[in-house]
């Protein structure tokens, strides 16, 4: 009997689990992992590179210097190049093992957190040695390096990304946060922004808001910022702060005419109708222990126009100044974003707006859009002209001012997967990528108790409506615009490596890159058009009999899970990508791989993510009532110079592997199929042998591939699939 032909394209259903298998669309996939649709076509996810160092635009070893939190602590000696910091290096307090400093190119590891001055790994001729208990630094015999900057990572979580409109049209500078200091992109890497008091003592999940606004003219800019993080009085406390452009200062202004009663801090801070608004406050009431109160439904309104002046601008009980209107609920706010001219504010579980009424006297008051669907975590919101998302408890809602809905009905079960343990809804952040037309979430997964985190990214595709997942460990999103075009001399990749197209708008100059921050402190560029993540983990210490035994702080990796060793200064091992043996704890894992040598710090690893495409169980003749059979799969490809894939054949809802496929998409040999050498895409086959009640296939990378440099490396785009089928006996013979 000759087969039956059946065309599957375009590729565009995405991840779909509100319904079995068997009864998804043809055109969706039981999982998507690492892939997203993109335009009528499956595509591997986005890559991400470094910030590089102007200085040195590219180079594996010391890329991560201008791609880190840090901060200048001083400048080694004229003659001798040695450094004493007497005092501690810096303010704010927290000294521990996993830190790093630099002189130049020259890397010092802290690898011990006992107190006392303890020697680091070096990667030059220099030696150091750091107290954790004082912040003390000492290095010497760095004749090599005399007068030059010497650098300190705090290694922190990223808590914020967060662009200040102060600077020219479309070119504003990005600001970031960890949890103690602010920092600036400046001169090919990241500098602390101000001094004291520009310092927080904020946990890592007190993740930062900041908005700009007018100081006291109109043309002066302020940049306020809160972390909300309080406890019982002002001494327990990081106030609302403000930058100017040259200083911070702590902002607390008055709500009335007794000068001890302050606000304190707030969740929220936007300015709305003329006016600084301040949304679920805390305020404080004399100075004393257990004097401050959080009010999680209020809103606080400055006077007209300028906000800065502390002492008048908030004064509730000095007409025509500021004042407070309370939600009728007494569920606390969680975030806000505009739609168009109205602000839209969310609670825990419900959706409200702050309506102006004009009224000098009492300018807002609360109007409630929805009654049973809210927010709960803070950073979760996404703008849009028509509507606003943000993640809830029970779903992903979107907020149209008129009324609230559900918009992840392809996948319902999912939000309730994300963690809440270790303040798991804090960590939620999302963000929107214009180039691609996307939506990401990064998400603690629930059920890991190790994982503190967030350690997945939910991807939405908002112009067809699509989902699917990506591994990876991104604690905050934000905005960033590159100052002068890419460069070969500034890529990872050499030419026959690349990927993307050379005309492609993300390496010109000012494009609009989403930014991403981790839990050591990196920030690193996503990109659709790169196929690697970036080396953004740093290896502390190597151990074990083999040196098989990695020291990565707050690694988030898994077993089974693929790195690559980017720099292990002072080893070789025999492979650039290992597999994850064991996971010991949060900051140590074992790989499958020895190495040689000893290890010198300042090494990087770098997560290779394994694609995962699990299609429906398909039955072309499911209204016949007859099983099937499987003899050919045709897939469309983009040709590349290395890639191919694995696919693996499972038949009649059973997840046992029956057979396994490679497929390429480099171009079969040019004696026999020469046309393809100039081919933009190619059909490539596979001939299985599935015969059941269902076929299914799952298209991945083997190990053998994921340890391949070239494979893992090449982009991965399927356009299409063609199945051979034929009808076989009834179900019931």
């Amino acid at each position: 009997m000759p087969s039956k032909r059946f065309l599957v394209a375009p590729l565009d259903g995405g991840l779909v689990n509100n319904v079995t298998s068997w009864l998804i669309p043809d055109k969706a996939f039981e999982k998507l992992q690492n892939m997203y649709v993109f335009r009528g076509r499956l595509r591997k996810r986005f890559g991400s590179d470094l910030m590089h160092n102007d200085a040195n635009p590219y180079d594996e070893t010391t890329a991560q210097l201008g791609s880190r939190l840090r901060i200048n602590i001083g400048t080694t000696a004229a003659v001798s190049g040695n450094f004493t910091s007497a005092t501690p290096a810096v303010t704010g307090g927290l000294f521990k093992q996993g830190q790093m400093f630099s002189v130049d190119e020259t890397m010092f590891t802290v690898i011990d957190d006992t107190p006392g001055a303890q020697a680091t790994l070096t990667t030059g001729a220099a030696t150091a040695t750091f107290d954790v208990s004082t912040g003390t630094l000492i290095i010497t015999g760095n004749t090599e390096n005399p007068s030059t900057a010497v650098y300190f990572y705090p290694s922190e979580p990223v808590m914020g990304i967060i662009q200040n409109e102060s600077a020219a049209i479309n070119d504003e500078p990005t600001y970031a946060f960890d949890t103690r200091f602010a920092y600036q992109y400046t001169a090919g890497a990241w500098e602390r922004l101000g001094t004291s008091p520009g310092v927080w003592t904020g946990n890592n999940d007190d993740f930062f808001w900041a908005t700009s606004w007018r100081g006291g003219t109109s043309a002066d800019t302020l940049f306020f910022t809160t972390n909300f993080s309080f406890g019982n009085d002002t001494s327990d406390s990081d106030p609302i702060k403000y930058w100017n452009g040259a200083t911070w200062t702590d902002y607390t202004p008055q709500f009335n005419s007794t000068a001890t009663n302050l606000i304190l801090t707030s969740r929220i801070i936007l300015p709305f109708k003329d006016r600084l608004i301040l949304l679920n406050v805390i305020e404080n009431t004399g100075g004393g222990v257990g004097t401050n109160i959080q009010y999680g439904n209020r809103c606080r309104f400055s006077q007209n126009g300028d906000p800065s002046a502390p002492a008048t601008s908030f004064l509730e009980d000095v007409g025509g100044r500021g004042g407070y209107i309370d939600a009728p609920t007494q569920e606390q706010i969680i975030s806000a974003e505009f739609l168009k001219d109205r602000l839209i504010v969310f609670f825990e579980q419900s959706t409200w707006e702050l309506v102006y009424t004009g009224n000098e006297i009492l300018p807002f008051r609360w109007q409630k859009i929805n009654t049973e669907l809210g927010v709960e975590s803070t950073f979760s919101i996404v703008p849009f002209d028509q509507i606003v998302m943000g993640v809830g408890n029970v779903g992903i809602h979107a907020c149209s001012g008129a009324s609230v809905q559900r918009i992840d009905s392809k996948i319902p079960d999912f939000v309730f997967g994300f963690a809440n343990e270790n303040e798991g809804v804090k960590r939620v952040q999302g963000i929107r990528d214009y180039f691609v037309e996307q939506v990401y979430w990064s998400f603690p997964a629930g059920g890991e108790t190790d994982t503190v985190f967030p350690n997945m990214v939910l991807v939405y595709d908002y112009k067809n409506g699509t989902w699917a997942i990506n591994d990876d460990s991104i604690t905050s999103f934000g905005y960033f615009q590159n100052q002068s075009d890419r460069t070969w001399e500034s890529s990872p990749e050499s030419w026959q490596e690349a990927d993307f197209p050379w005309s492609s708008p993300t390496i010109i100059s000012k494009f609009r890159h989403v930014l991403a921050g981790n839990q050591q402190g990196f920030l690193f560029i996503l990109d659709s058009e790169d196929t690697r993540n970036a080396p953004a983990l740093q290896i502390t210490q190597v151990s074990g009999v083999n040196n098989e035994d990695l020291e990565v702080i707050d690694h988030n990796l898994k077993v089974d899970d693929y790195i690559s060793l980017w720099t292990v200064n002072g080893m070789t091992y025999t492979a650039d990508i290992v597999r994850v043996l064991l996971v010991t704890d949060a900051d140590n894992i074992t790989i499958d791989t020895a190495g040689t040598g000893t290890y010198t710090g300042g090494g990087t690893i770098g997560r290779v993510s394994q694609p995962e495409m699990l299609t429906k169980q398909y039955n072309f003749f499911n209204q016949a009532g007859v099983n099937m059979s499987v003899d050919q799969v045709d897939f469309l490809v983009d040709k590349t110079v290395n890639g191919e894939f694995l696919s693996q054949s499972l038949a009649s809802s059973s997840n046992v592997v029956i057979e396994e496929f490679t497929v390429e998409t480099k171009p079969y040999d040019i004696n026999l199929y020469p046309l393809e050498q100039s081919q933009t895409r190619l059909w490539h086959s596979i001939y299985p042998s599935v015969n059941g009640e269902t076929a299914q296939f799952n298209l991945t990378f083997s190990d053998a591939q994921m340890r391949d440099v070239n494979i893992v490396s090449s982009e991965l785009q399927i356009h299409a699939f063609m199945f051979y089928v034929q009808s076989t006996s009834s179900r019931f013979e």
